[in-house]
């Protein structure tokens, strides 16, 4: 008589697990609940008065166009129309992909403005509890902050948690373009910090840019501190499924498609922003020479190739990153596939030597920064691979910047 194993498999106890920390996640934090917005937001206000006004007589273009139509548009006016539909539209023009750079830095600037007024009034407003005004003056002087005329704001938008991208450097004249895509508990309060600086994005952009001009001085360099997604909040449902990385990935693509110029573009993803790098990766412009993902939970993908993308495919996690304890499944929508570090996904795995945890891939002196760096300016025979495995340099060419090996 034939006997069959009926034990559960690896992969079976495996999934079991992940349930399990599911209903954990749900025990402890709950479901997310989505706010229905009764009243246009302020966004959708300024995109609405823009598809509704004209310029000379002639409508104004779809804000949705492709970026090349919008830029287009913009080119064709002259400098006082211009700086008319920034004041009269400042959310509309200060997101609109395809507008000039520089434009939409005056634009976001005039937004904040009118943003900063608004949670000044909600500061002093009787019908909030005290936890509500000291919020608004969080949030107000969160926005004084990002007015500073030293500051370059790509994006913004202020509703709920709020959406927002810096720029580090020209974007106009770069040669190479970072981008850097966060995870979870990023929004416009957590943007930037005074303390741990270099875990939220604004200290991650700073810290990479300065790297990357200290690793080829003479590439001119941007990088984007791309906080424009809204991300979910603490280790919960949102950050078990794919739901906000999937609309973060159609903002990314689009963000993307509407930088000028052609210059090759490296992204920097983190924790759950690989996520969105890796539903994004199939969509994105062959402009984007490289995906680099550190402390991944997953890409929801089981193998690199599988990103179906011409980007070159990098990961790394320090030894001590708590997300390694994650399991690395997909199961009816939770968790996101195979570990990007692993041989069988088939990424060039790099050294984190140094970064100390789940946090600290940015911080000065590492080895996962001085890694970023070379491949933000494109010296990739100089990463430094994980282990004793120099297989992540293999077939590939790139410049050795001054003063690296």
């Amino acid at each position: 008589m034939t006997s069959f194993d009926t034990s559960p498999q690896p992969n079976v106890w495996r999934a079991l697990l992940a349930l399990a920390v599911v209903f954990v996640m749900l025990a402890t934090t709950g479901w997310t609940a989505l706010r229905n917005q009764k009243n246009p937001t302020a966004l959708a206000a300024s995109l609405a008065a823009w598809e509704d006004a004209r310029i000379e007589g002639y409508r104004l273009p779809d804000p949705q166009a492709a970026p090349a139509r919008l830029a287009r548009f913009f080119a064709s006016l002259t400098e006082r129309q211009r700086t008319s539909l920034a004041r009269r539209y400042p959310l509309a023009v200060g997101n609109m992909n395809g507008a000039p750079v520089e434009l939409r830095y005056r634009a976001n600037r005039i937004a904040l403005g009118q943003a900063r007024k608004v949670e000044l009034k909600r500061m002093h407003d009787s019908r909030l509890t005290p936890d509500g005004q000291q919020d608004a003056g969080r949030r107000m002087h969160r926005f004084e902050s990002l007015m500073s005329e030293s500051r370059h704001i790509l994006a913004f938008d202020p509703e709920g948690s709020g959406r927002v991208a810096e720029v580090f450097g020209n974007l106009d004249k770069a040669d190479r373009v970072s981008v850097i895509v966060p995870g979870v508990d990023t929004n416009l309060l957590t943007f930037q910090r005074t303390q741990r600086r270099y875990s939220a994005p604004v200290g991650m952009a700073k810290s990479l840019y300065a790297a990357e001009r200290a690793a080829s001085p003479s590439t001119r360099t941007a990088v984007i501190a791309w906080a424009d997604y809204t991300a979910p909040s603490g280790v919960g449902m949102d950050a078990a499924t794919a739901m906000r990385a999937e609309s973060g990935a159609a903002r990314l693509n689009a963000l993307l498609r509407g930088l000028p110029g052609g210059s090759p573009v490296s992204l920097f993803c983190h924790s759950y922003g690989s996520v969105v790098c890796g539903i994004a990766a199939h969509a994105l412009p062959r402009r984007v020479a490289d995906i680099a993902v550190a402390g991944s939970p997953g890409m929801r993908v089981e193998t690199a190739s599988q990103l179906r993308t011409s980007a070159q495919v990098w990961s790394m996690r320090d030894a001590d990153d708590w997300v390694q304890d994650v399991p690395y499944l997909e199961v009816g929508g939770l968790g996101h596939g195979a570990d990007p570090v692993s041989t069988a996904f088939g990424a060039r795995v790099l050294s984190a030597r140094g970064a100390q945890g789940h946090s600290g891939y940015f911080e000065p002196g590492t080895e996962s920064l001085l890694n970023f760096a070379d491949i933000g300016v494109g010296a990739y025979r100089s990463v430094h691979c994980a282990g004793e495995d120099e297989g992540c340099r293999a077939d590939l060419s790139g410049t050795a910047p001054v003063g690296r090996a």
